[in-house]
């Protein structure tokens, strides 16, 4: 499965600058850059976790077998964490068709959603302050039905912009016609 069809202009994810968003083609992925984000959230679950379970295994609330075998764990779990989160950045994806979005993530639970141009209400950028360090935005769609709200992560900030205007203009057309 390639990143790039003959018939669009792909969104390149390591590229500022796109204006103009094209429909069609093939899946289109978010920024490598995304892994950063990812894995200071993984730092930060794991400082957490890791420091809960000291706590609780220095004190007298669990017996001390037990309480080392729950910080084990959650080294382990985010060790395991650290290993995954290169590769759950790279199954997220989403593809613009004629007359929807289709959006998918997931490694062993796969998601893929597909939202209706004309029932796409509301289209937000939001910049977290790791995300917007390394100039990355994510795209938010709201529709009437709550299981249909799609974030896009990890999103190059100017290509962020120009999805957005595309897809503002695709609903307003979309729309005119119900």
């Amino acid at each position: 499965m390639s990143d790039h069809s003959n018939d669009a202009v792909p969104l390149d994810p390591e590229r500022v600058g796109s204006k103009r968003v094209e429909v069609g083609g093939d899946w289109r992925r978010v920024s490598r850059k995304y892994i950063g984000v990812e894995l200071v959230g993984v730092a930060l679950f794991g400082l957490v976790a890791i420091g809960a379970t000291l706590v609780f295994s220095l004190t007298r609330w669990f017996a001390q077998p037990l309480g080392w075998i729950l910080v084990g764990a959650a080294v382990v779990t985010t060790l395991v964490m650290f290993a995954v989160a290169p590769r759950r950045v790279r199954s997220i994806g989403y593809q613009l068709r004629d007359d929807d979005l289709l959006f998918r993530r997931g490694i062993m639970f796969h998601r893929v959603v597909s939202v209706p141009y004309g029932r796409m209400q509301l289209i937000d950028i939001n910049r977290g302050p790791v995300a917007r360090f390394l100039g990355l935005a994510e795209l938010r769609f709201v529709t009437a039905a709550a299981a249909t709200g799609v974030t896009i992560p990890g999103l190059v900030d100017s290509d962020a912009d120009a999805l957005r205007d595309t897809l503002v203009s695709l609903a307003e057309t979309r729309r005119a016609g119900l």
